[in-house]
């Protein structure tokens, strides 16, 4: 597979809501392009109409992933960073009863004006919300078959006065990635991302930068990270990044229930987090972090702390919430859960630097599966996920517990060997079952597998990470397509609804 483009830690680390990156992150960016799309044409007033058609793995699993909430959240104009999560089942709720739906075309024109994609000129306050008829139940239409540039098809079409139509087919490739067949707006950021001074698509690239200039991985992709924005811009990107990760461990330590989707799952981590913290106060994220270092700390403590962080933040994505795409939002527990345990049982005295390290570590090894095999769990099952976000923690702690650059890419390396074959086969169509607990596993794996490599030759290390890259691309090839996130094998159909 060829790669596609240079890439940034602001594209492998993505804001957004749950409960998936490809089936509701994406679609929800589609809905946004379309807008974009439409101001493009000078068609934002005359829409009559908007219909979606939903193809492949987005139509078969699209349901339990809050697929059609996402598109009706994107056409409505709504920013997935910001919007407020206590506000979306209100306004999908009075698009259903009332039948229509507001485009609000203002992101859309914010985000086009700022990448230079526009001609128009003219401000957001000049801008006015469209309201056209818009019945879900009809206007949203799930079809079984797939298109054929990718298995997370849909094909945006709006009527407009006088019998024209604007269309356009979108690809969700996972990671909350959203491209169009002709790729335009992925070779204008070719052009864009083409300035990076240390330009890498595989890991013996990488390991050739550090070596000639006596950089660490973060070092290399900072310079990268450079050439598109300033040291405080990387700064303030990455910060919020982490509040955001941070926000979601402590929303899902602290919240109790079922979560929603029928199959009655029951939220975990705040049981977990009660046994372990016991009656130690806090009250915020910072004086939690506190509390966490007072707490006794044994080997099975450890194993229940790290579970804990990462099923809490899978618990707050298959609840709508808010979270950090680390690679996909499937997978968004892993990252975070390793880096609190640095912070927690590793390093007392971690701060925002180290933070900072660890995310940039993380991004660049994400972008190289990214390029050289697939972060889509419709494309690659679930190695193309936990596997993923595994071996990007493994080799962000790798770096902060002072390994070098190539015992950072084996530390990678052996989490993903690891996971070579994991299956995507999620009951009812829900990032639930096996999906949390598959966050808790991928953490504490990455954890040994910076631990083997720390302890490791690299040199002498028979499996290198480019390798393991293809293999997992070769291994996704021969997947068949029961196994990539169409609910239609393994314990998607072993495992019954009303079984649970």
């Amino acid at each position: 597979m060829k790669p596609i483009e240079s890439i940034s830690v602001f594209d492998m680390l993505k804001i957004g809501v749950g409960p998936s990156s490809s089936h509701t992150l994406g679609p929800w960016r589609a809905g946004l392009q379309f807008l974009k799309l439409l101001l493009n044409n000078k068609a934002e007033t005359k829409v009559v109409k908007i219909s979606v058609d939903l193809y492949g793995s987005l139509s078969l699993t699209g349901k339990g992933h809050a697929t059609d909430i996402a598109l009706m959240m994107g056409l409505s104009g709504a920013d997935p960073v910001t919007y407020p999560i206590d506000q979306i089942t209100p306004e999908i709720t009075r698009i259903k009863s009332e039948k229509n739906i507001i485009l609000d075309y203002s992101l859309a024109l914010s985000e086009l004006q700022g990448a230079g994609l526009t001609k128009r000129s003219l401000s957001p306050e000049e801008l006015s919300t469209h309201q056209i008829t818009f019945d879900p139940a009809t206007d949203i239409v799930f079809h079984r078959s797939f298109l054929d540039f990718h298995p997370n098809g849909m094909h945006f079409t709006a009527s407009l006065e006088g019998g024209k139509t604007v269309e356009q087919s979108y690809y969700s490739i996972g990671g909350g990635f959203v491209v169009t067949q002709e790729r335009k707006r992925g070779k204008r950021k070719i052009e864009a991302l083409s300035h990076f001074p240390y330009p890498i698509q595989k890991g013996t690239e990488l390991l050739d930068y550090c070596a000639a200039t006596g950089l660490k991985v973060s070092e290399i992709v900072r310079a990268n990270e450079r050439s598109l924005r300033t040291d405080q811009e990387i700064n303030d990107g990455l910060d919020q990044i982490w509040a955001t990760m941070l926000d979601s461990m402590y929303v899902g330590c602290h919240t109790e229930g079922v979560l929603p989707g029928g199959l009655n799952v029951a939220r975990r981590a705040y049981d977990t987090h009660k046994s372990l913290i016991g009656e130690t106060s806090y009250s915020d994220p910072v004086e939690w972090i506190k509390a966490i270092r007072s707490t006794e700390v044994k080997f099975r403590q450890i194993l229940k702390w790290v579970s804990c962080f990462a099923l809490a933040v899978n618990e707050v994505n298959a609840s709508l919430g808010r979270i950090v795409t680390a690679p996909t939002n499937g997978s968004a527990g892993v990252i975070p859960a390793v880096m609190m345990y640095y912070i927690v049982i590793e390093n007392h005295d971690a701060n925002l630097d180290d933070v900072r390290q660890y995310l940039m570590v993380a991004g660049e090894i994400g972008s190289l599966f990214k390029k050289g095999a697939t972060i889509s769990a419709a494309l690659g099952g679930c190695q193309a996920e936990i596997g993923v976000s595994s071996a990007m923690a493994a080799g962000a702690l790798t770096e902060l517990m002072g390994g070098t650059p190539a015992q950072v890419l084996m530390a990678a390396e052996i989490a993903m060997e690891h996971h070579l074959g994991l299956t995507c086969d999620p009951i009812g169509g829900l990032v639930q079952i096996p999906c949390i607990e598959r966050n808790a596993m991928g953490a504490i794996k990455a954890i040994n597998a910076c631990e083997m490599a720390l302890d490791a030759d690299p040199t002498k290390a028979k499996v290198p990470l480019d390798k393991v890259i293809a293999t997992m691309w070769e291994t996704a090839q021969d997947m068949t397509s029961k196994y990539k996130e169409t609910s239609t094998g393994g314990l998607a159909i072993q495992v019954n609804i009303s079984d649970c």
